[in-house]
C-alpha cells in the first residue's frame, strides 16, 4: 500500500514554462472524493505558478481517455495543453466491473502517454472502500490531487537528459 511517508516526491517542481496550461479531466462518479482531488490539484497547480487550468467533466473513468484525446485533437494551437491530469475514483463493488474499469482507464492513460506529445498524469484512485479514498484526499496517504499537480508540473519541465554512467 502506498504511503506518503515513504515517497520521495518533492513539492518543488522547478521553474514552470510561461503560460502553461493544464487540463483536468474528472469523473462524475464518486463526486465528493473527485471534487476534493480536483480542489487539491488546482490549489497546488496555482501554488506552482500554473496560470491556465481547464476542467472537463466526464461521466465515468472509462471516458477520461476519450475526453483527453478529443481535447488535444480539437484545441487550437494557442490553447493546447502542456499536460493533462486524469482525476477519478473507482470503488470496488461486488462484481468484476471494478477490475474492468480500472484496467480500461489505466490502459487508456498509458496509450495517451505513448501517443500524445504531452503527458497525462494518473490521478485516479482505485480503492476498496470510501475510507481508503478519504485517506488519499488529505488523510494518512497524503493528497493524491496535490501529488498529481506536482507530477504534472515536473513532467511539463522534463527535458531530454544525457544518461549518466553508473
Amino acid at each position: 500500500m502506498s504511503d506518503i511517508k515513504k515517497s520521495n516526491l518533492k513539492t518543488t517542481a522547478g521553474i514552470l514554462s510561461k503560460d502553461a496550461c493544464v487540463v483536468l479531466v474528472k469523473t462524475e462518479w464518486n463526486a465528493a472524493i473527485v471534487d476534493e482531488l480536483e480542489r487539491g490539484c488546482i490549489k497546488k497547480l496555482k501554488e506552482l505558478g500554473v496560470k491556465k487550468i481547464v476542467s472537463i467533466i466526464v461521466p465515468g473513468a472509462v471516458e477520461i481517455a476519450f475526453a483527453i484525446k478529443n481535447y488535444w485533437e480539437h484545441s487550437k494551437k494557442e490553447k493546447k495543453a502542456d499536460a493533462f491530469v486524469a482525476l477519478g475514483c473507482v470503488v470496488r463493488g461486488g462484481t468484476p466491473h471494478f477490475d474492468y474499469v480500472c484496467k480500461a482507464v489505466t490502459d487508456g492513460i498509458v496509450q495517451l502517454n505513448l501517443t500524445l506529445p504531452r503527458p497525462t498524469i494518473f490521478g485516479v484512485l482505485t480503492v476498496d472502500n470510501e475510507e481508503q479514498a478519504k485517506d488519499r484526499i488529505g488523510g494518512s496517504h497524503g493528497h493524491k490531487g496535490e501529488e498529481a499537480a506536482i507530477t504534472a508540473v515536473k513532467m511539463i519541465n522534463l527535458k531530454p537528459q544525457t544518461p549518466k554512467e553508473a
